[in-house]
C-alpha cells in the first residue's frame, strides 16, 4: 500500500517555527525529487523548496530563503521542512510533491510533479 502523508502544521504565533513532514510507506522516498508547495486561500500555489533525490542539491523561494530549511532523513523514509521566524503571509497549505528521478543532482520548484500531497495548514497569528 502506497501512503504519502504530511504532517507538523498548525498554529503559531509571527516568529515562532514549525516543522511540516512528509513521510511515505510502500516506496522509497530517496528515489524522488521532492517539492514543498504553499497556497495560501485565494492564491496561486506557489514552490517554497526543493530538495534532489540526492540529497546535494536544494532551493528556496527569496521569501524564505534563510529562514526555512529543507532536509532527508533516508532512515525515517521522510523529508522536512523546518520553518522558522514565521510571518503572517506564510498562513497557508503547504504540501509536498515527489516525482521519481533517482541519483538526480537537480530539483525544481514548480509543475509538473508525478505525485501530491495532501497538505498540511500552516497558520500564523497572534
Amino acid at each position: 500500500q502506497l501512503q504519502l502523508v504530511e504532517s507538523g502544521g498548525g498554529l503559531v504565533q509571527p516568529g515562532g517555527s514549525l516543522r511540516c513532514s512528509c513521510a511515505a510507506s510502500g516506496f522509497c522516498l530517496g528515489d524522488d525529487v521532492i517539492g514543498w508547495f504553499r497556497q495560501g486561500t485565494g492564491k496561486e500555489r506557489d514552490g517554497v523548496s526543493c530538495i534532489s533525490s540526492n540529497g546535494d542539491n536544494t532551493d528556496y523561494a527569496d521569501s524564505v530563503k534563510g529562514r526555512f530549511t529543507i532536509s532527508r532523513d533516508s532512515a525515517k523514509n521522510a523529508v522536512y521542512l523546518q520553518i522558522n521566524s514565521l510571518k503572517p503571509e506564510a498562513t497557508a497549505v503547504y504540501c509536498f510533491a515527489a516525482e521519481y528521478g533517482p541519483y538526480l543532482s537537480f530539483c525544481w520548484m514548480r509543475p509538473p510533479y508525478d505525485s501530491w500531497g495532501q497538505g498540511t495548514q500552516v497558520t500564523v497569528s497572534s
